[in-house]
């Protein structure tokens, strides 16, 4: 179960940055680094990548988190969201990008989220699956 969406009319990208990185930490087994230095936070699961949230002036202005995504659903969720990329500095056939402006849709971005870590806990080993199991929204492992 992901945060709702912030419901006020004019969010900051600070306010969708923080948002984003709850939704991500809120998922069982998520935890957060920064690998490539500070502002690029690394989201996995039992150490494999299942987003990265981030800001770079080479997309545009405001922070964009790259999620995991069916090959098929790639071409599809470009098409039809403006706010949907290829997967800045990604497998453009595995990861998009969204960018986290005034026009993205906040719960479509948590779905794709969502879809992303699912999408990654589904090509673990079963022994790492089940031990997702027993945790709860937000709960890491400390084994």
């Amino acid at each position: 179960m992901t945060r709702a969406a912030p419901r006020v009319e004019s969010v900051t990208d600070d306010e969708r940055a923080h948002w984003c990185h709850e939704v991500c930490l809120a998922l069982p087994g998520a935890t957060v680094d920064q690998p490539f230095g500070p502002g690029a936070e690394t989201f996995r699961v039992h150490g494999k990548v299942f987003a990265l949230l981030t800001q770079t002036d080479a997309v545009g202005p405001h922070p964009i988190v790259n999620v995991k995504a069916e090959p098929r659903e790639v071409p599809l969720l470009i098409e039809a969201h403006a706010f949907v990329r290829p997967g800045w500095h990604m497998n453009k056939k595995h990861w998009v990008t969204v960018e986290l402006s005034e026009a993205v849709d906040l719960e479509l971005a948590a779905e794709l989220i969502e879809d992303s870590y699912d999408n990654v806990v589904a090509g673990l080993p079963l022994r790492l699956r089940s031990s997702l199991a027993s945790l709860g929204p937000g709960e890491a492992r400390t084994d």
